[in-house]
C-alpha cells in the first residue's frame, strides 16, 4: 500500500510503498505448499516430503518467486492510490533486506504523466491554405509518366546528346610525364555502353561522338579532370573508339492510346485523375500544415513539463538515425546540444496530444494499425510483413507505429475543431 507520495518535480514522483507481512507469509506458504505437492525427495513418497524439509531446500527459490510477483503488484496498487500516470518504469532508490514475518518497505521514484490545468484546444485560428493546381502541374506530372514508359530503339543516323551507344576503344598513353620520365601504357576496352553526355568522362569525349554514325573509327584525346571519379583522372590519353551501336530513348505520345495504357479511356479522362490526385497529395500537405500551426498554439497557450525519461528516449532515438546514417562527424555532446530544444517541443505535443485523446475517448484499434501497415507497405513497395519486422526491430514491438496512429488522429480531431481563417480577397 502507498505510505507517503512526495513531489519530487512536476514531473517525477517519490512513493514509499509498504507490504504487509501477512500478505507476502501467505504467499509464501501457497508457493512452498504447491512445491511440496510437485517434489520428488528420496525417501518419500512423491507429494509427501515434510514441510520443513521442503522449506530449507526451496525456500529462498519460493521467496524470490513471491517477492517477484507481489512487489509489481503493490507498486501498481499504489500508482492507482497515488492517481499518477506514469511513463517510465520505477527506480528503487535503496536496496532493502527482506526478512519473513516483517513488512516490506521500499521507496521508488517514477517519471510521470504531467498535469495540464484548463487545457483548452476546439476553436483554435489557423490560417485557410488555398490548394491550387496549374496545367503546368499536371503537364509535368504526365511528362514523368510518358518518361517511365519510354525505350531505347535502335537509332540509324548519327549518335545524339542523350543517345546509349555501344563502342570498343584502345588506348595510347596519357600524355603527361611522370617524374622527368614519358609514362605510356596501353589499354582497351570491348562493348562499353554509356549515355553520351553523362558519365565519367570529359566533355571532349563526347563530343567526339557526337555526329559519329555506327562503324565509324575515330580518335580523341581528352583530359580528365583530377577530381573526376574515373581510372583516367588526371591523364590524357588519347582514345582509339570504334562505334558499334547507337540507340535513342523513345518517348511514348501523350494521346488516348498512352491514356488506355494507364486505365483510362481518353487523354482527358487521365488528366482530370493527374489533377484530381494532385489535388490530394496538396490538400495532405495543407493539413499537415495546420496541424502543425495548432500544435504551435497549443504549445504557446498551454505550460507543459517534459519527463526526463521521454526527454532522453526522444533524443537517443534522434541521435541512434544521425549516428546510422555515418554523416554526421560531430560529437554525441555537440549533437545532443542541438537537439535537446527540438527534442523538449516534441515530447511536450507528444503529451498534449495524449492528454487531449484521453480526455475525447481517441483510441487506436487493431483495424487502424493493419491500414497503417497497409499504407507504408504500399508507398515503399515492400510487404506488409517486412513493415512489421522493421518496426519490432526498431521499437520491440509495434507501440511506436500505435502512437502514431493515435497522434494522426488526434490531430485530425482538432483540426476538425479549428476555426479555419480564410484569407480576404484585396477589394473584398
Amino acid at each position: 500500500m502507498l505510505k507517503t507520495l512526495e513531489d519530487v518535480s512536476a514531473t517525477k514522483k517519490r512513493l514509499k510503498i509498504e507490504i504487509p507481512a501477512e500478505t507476502i507469509e501467505a504467499e509464501i506458504k501457497k508457493g512452498l505448499v504447491d512445491v511440496q505437492k510437485k517434489s520428488k525427495l528420496p525417501g518419500f513418497r512423491p507429494g509427501k516430503a515434510p514441510m520443513p524439509m521442503i522449506e530449507k531446500k526451496f525456500g529462498k527459490n519460493v521467496e524470490a518467486d513471491v517477492l517477484e510477483k507481489i512487489i509489481p503488484e503493490f507498486y501498481m496498487k499504489a500508482v492507482k492510490e497515488a492517481d499518477i500516470k506514469p511513463v517510465s518504469g520505477p527506480v528503487v532508490e535503496e536496496s532493502f533486506d527482506f526478512e519473513r514475518n516483517t513488512n516490506l518497505s521500499m521507496t521508488v521514484t517514477v517519471d510521470v504523466m504531467p498535469k495540464v490545468e484548463n487545457l483548452q484546444y476546439e476553436g483554435i485560428a489557423v490560417k485557410e491554405i488555398p490548394v491550387e493546381v496549374a496545367d503546368e502541374e499536371v503537364d509535368s506530372v504526365l511528362s514523368n509518366l510518358a518518361e517511365e514508359k519510354a525505350t531505347y530503339e535502335a537509332a540509324d543516323d548519327a549518335a545524339q546528346t542523350g543517345d546509349l551507344v555501344t563502342i570498343d576503344y584502345t588506348i595510347e598513353g596519357d600524355g603527361t610525364a611522370r617524374s622527368g620520365e614519358g609514362a605510356h601504357w596501353d589499354s582497351a576496352a570491348k562493348d562499353v555502353v554509356l549515355k553520351v553526355g553523362s558519365g565519367p568522362y570529359p566533355k571532349e569525349f563526347f563530343d567526339s561522338l557526337i555526329g559519329r554514325k555506327k562503324e565509324d573509327e575515330f580518335e580523341v584525346e581528352a583530359a580528365f579532370p583530377e577530381d573526376l571519379q574515373s581510372p583516367f583522372a588526371g591523364k590524357k590519353p588519347k582514345f582509339r573508339i570504334k562505334l558499334k551501336d547507337i540507340k535513342r530513348r523513345n518517348v511514348v505520345a501523350l494521346d488516348d492510346e498512352f491514356a488506355k495504357d494507364l486505365g483510362h479511356e481518353t487523354l482527358a479522362r487521365l488528366r482530370d485523375k493527374v489533377k484530381e490526385n494532385i489535388i490530394k497529395v496538396k490538400g495532405r500537405e495543407a493539413d499537415r500544415a495546420k496541424q502543425k500551426e495548432i500544435l504551435d498554439r497549443l504549445l504557446e497557450s498551454h505550460a507543459v513539463d517534459a519527463p526526463e525519461s521521454m526527454l532522453d528516449a526522444e533524443i537517443k532515438g534522434v541521435l541512434s538515425e544521425i549516428r546510422g546514417s555515418g554523416k554526421d562527424t560531430r560529437t554525441d555532446e555537440e549533437i545532443i546540444s542541438e537537439l535537446r530544444p527540438h527534442a523538449e517541443k516534441s515530447v511536450k505535443a507528444s503529451i498534449l496530444l495524449q492528454l487531449i485523446g484521453e480526455k475525447e475517448g481517441i483510441t487506436v484499434q487493431e483495424v487502424d494499425v493493419k491500414e497503417e501497415i497497409v499504407g507504408i507497405a504500399q508507398r515503399f513497395y515492400i510487404t506488409p510483413e517486412n513493415v512489421i519486422k522493421y518496426y519490432v526491430a526498431k521499437d520491440g514491438s509495434l507501440e511506436g507505429l500505435r502512437s502514431t496512429v493515435f497522434e494522426r488522429k488526434v490531430l485530425n480531431f482538432l483540426l476538425g475543431k479549428a476555426k479555419i481563417e480564410k484569407e480576404s480577397k484585396q477589394g473584398e
